[in-house]
């Protein structure tokens, strides 16, 4: 086996315990069997997912770690599921010109938005807790709005390869109140008032969201949505 960068996913998420796909895909070529550390191939030697070319996305049943369902053209639409084998009604993708998903997001003490002096451009980790989202896994991100009034931040999630070049403040837990995004597959009509379940684009577990859609715009990108309301499962 000879695998490059183009047979991983390119999301630099760190799990595997090496900073980049990069570097992970060099030690590969003298050690195969770190494969299973990837947990985006699912352990799925031979069938390494595809990477898209610029500009272009690639069809969602390409990736063995993306649910499954996507419409592909000569193909018959299949079943839309998570990596629990959960049904789900979107994917939601984030803004072209943004480095990554837009999270909504409370600390569990809003003073600590003040208290740490969160600026715009900062980089955060955190952990959604609770009846919010309880997600498992830390979330690293990009400060793009800070409400020092109330402690609402509006980040970017980015993975940890970020937080580990440059540093990071650390929010501690905090309460995941929405994502906005854009959504380009969807498997019946998104409405505006209606409870979703979804997955984020981004998600390193591959699970599935739910919702409430609470706007809707058109725009050439795709629709472009705000979820609030979360819940995981």
């Amino acid at each position: 086996m000879n695998l490059t960068v183009k047979d991983l996913p390119g999301l630099d998420c760190g799990v595997c315990g090496f900073r980049t796909c990069s570097a992970f895909a060099d030690r590969l070529t003298v050690e195969p069997a770190l494969l299973k550390r990837c947990i985006h191939l699912s352990g799925k030697q031979a069938t390494a997912p595809a990477r898209a070319p610029a500009g272009e996305q690639l069809p969602l049943s390409s990736c063995p770690a993306c649910a499954s369902g996507a419409a592909v053209a000569g193909e018959p639409a299949k079943e839309w599921r998570d990596s629990l084998g959960r049904e789900f009604d979107f994917i939601l993708e984030h803004f072209p010109e943004e480095p990554g998903p837009r999270e909504i997001i409370l600390p569990h003490n809003p003073l600590i938005t003040r208290e740490m002096e969160i600026q715009v451009g900062d980089t955060l980790i955190g952990r959604p807790l609770g009846i919010s989202c309880g997600c498992p896994i830390t979330h690293c991100g990009i400060a793009m709005q800070v409400d020092r009034r109330t402690g609402v931040i509006v980040w970017c999630v980015t993975g940890p390869l970020r937080p580990r070049q440059q540093g990071y403040k650390d929010l501690g837990y905090y309460i995941a109140e929405g994502y906005e995004g854009l959504i380009q597959r969807a498997r019946c009509d998104i409405k505006i008032g209606m409870r979703y379940f979804f997955q984020p684009r981004m998600c390193m577990l591959q699970w599935r969201h739910s919702g409430l859609v609470n706007y809707l715009n058109r725009t050439p990108a795709g629709l472009q949505v705000r979820v609030e309301g979360l819940w995981i499962g």
